[in-house]
């Protein structure tokens, strides 16, 4: 590898981004069907499907999209949830109005998105026959817009409708994107999807602690307090309909086997990024995440934090997020050393707002021997196994089915 290609590769690294379509991937092929309806929203867009035997909307179910960087793509968000299980198909056969929203950028505000999920509930109910009750939900970030805005509705004394809200694997209590990670994202000496997609509004909002690549310090973001004020503003929660939430993270506090203090990640060659290592997350103060190191131009940093629980193998659902990075890696030219490619990404006490994620008695609690009464959803349900974020899985889309 010439100089020039070696500076090319160490720049083209951060096209990539974490987190994406709710599916966790699909397992089998999916012919997307053809809405009947296509609506264009504010902030946002909408699909709708009518149900078996229906010839217009009678009982709705909106759905919101994740997180991710740009556009939502609603065929991608289709394939997502019928691939390992059909679950678009399981509500329509049901005789359920599925209306899928997307955003125009995924990774703006919360604020902003929710006011998509206001205008699809407004034209739902304009155009609804009947009067059936809506049901409102998301996936990931979606759980987190949908609360916000049908609470902002209760507090505006706006009608919603709704009877049933409903979230899927969501960050109640926050997101964990390794710090270390977050870090190579601004390391990379030139604009790139990875850090935008870490400095976005929504990513500053939704994750526990966030990497100020402006002062290299970590903290709570200012958005995501914000945010929190905000909604406690209206309310926390909606207050009519009644609460459901499932997580892809197992309830009995065993998580996925990454030990802290270990290298994750480690680019071993002499090229593209030689010697930077990313560690898992361990307990204490200033311990080591990330020794980052480029050629091009040549520089080192170390990263540290403090007071930080073992996050990486907490209960919850993973995303793969060191392997991400060691595939980018390798595409470009480099030895890799990945010794843990999934971490967790929505812890379980997070996506049942059952505790906070702050300290390790509350990260690892066996939520199954806690009282129903501690999470502030009125039923809940966590994964019998740890599965990938938004993975589509039969236990969890059946107890939601039965519930709907």
């Amino acid at each position: 590898m010439s100089v020039q290609q070696g500076e090319s590769a160490e720049h083209s690294i951060g096209a990539f981004t974490v987190g994406g379509t709710p599916g966790a991937g699909p397992t089998r092929q999916v012919q997307v069907r053809k809405p009947d309806e296509e609506w264009d929203l504010p902030y946002g867009f909408a699909r709708v499907y009518y149900g078996a035997g229906n010839s217009g909307i009678r009982q709705p179910v909106l759905m919101a999209d994740g997180f991710s960087l740009g556009r939502s793509d609603l065929d991608a968000l289709y394939r997502g949830l019928e691939g390992n299980f059909a679950f678009l198909s399981a509500l329509g056969e049901r005789g359920s109005d599925v209306i899928l929203i997307g955003y125009d950028d995924r990774s703006a505000s919360i604020l902003d998105n929710a006011r998509t999920v206001t205008g699809a509930i407004h034209r739902t109910i304009g155009e609804q026959v009947g009067d059936t009750p809506l049901t409102v939900g998301g996936f990931s970030m979606g759980g987190i817009v949908t609360r916000y805005a049908l609470a902002k509705m209760e507090h505006d004394s706006i009608d919603h409708r709704t009877a049933v809200y409903f979230s899927y694997d969501s960050p109640h209590r926050g997101a964990v994107i390794p710090v270390g990670l977050q870090a190579f994202a601004h390391f990379i000496p030139v604009a790139n999807n990875f850090a935008k997609q870490m400095n976005s509004s929504a990513a500053r909002q939704m994750l526990w602690r966030h990497y100020d690549s402006e002062h290299g310090t970590v903290r709570v973001d200012p958005e995501r307090e914000k945010f929190l004020e905000m909604l406690r503003e209206v309310g926390g929660w909606p207050r009519r309909p009644r609460l459901l939430a499932v997580a892809n993270g197992r309830g009995n506090g065993t998580g996925l086997e990454v030990p802290p203090g270990q290298v994750a990640l480690a680019s071993t060659g002499k090229l593209v990024y030689p010697g930077t290592t990313l560690y898992t997350q361990a307990e204490g103060r200033e311990v080591v995440v990330a020794e980052l190191k480029r050629l091009f131009p040549k520089a080192e940093k170390t990263i540290t934090t403090s007071g930080f629980p073992a996050l990486d193998g907490a209960p919850g659902g993973f995303l793969d997020s060191y392997g991400i990075l060691a595939g980018m890696l390798e595409k470009f030219g480099a030895t890799v050393d990945l010794r843990h490619p999934d971490v967790c990404f929505v812890p379980s006490v997070s996506a049942v707002a059952v505790r906070d994620i702050d300290q390790p008695a509350d990260l690892y609690v066996s939520i199954d021997d806690l009282s129903p009464e501690e999470s502030e959803f009125d039923d809940f349900l966590c994964s019998s196994a740890t599965t990938k974020h938004t993975a589509i899985t039969e236990e969890l889309c059946t107890w939601l089915l039965d519930r709907l």
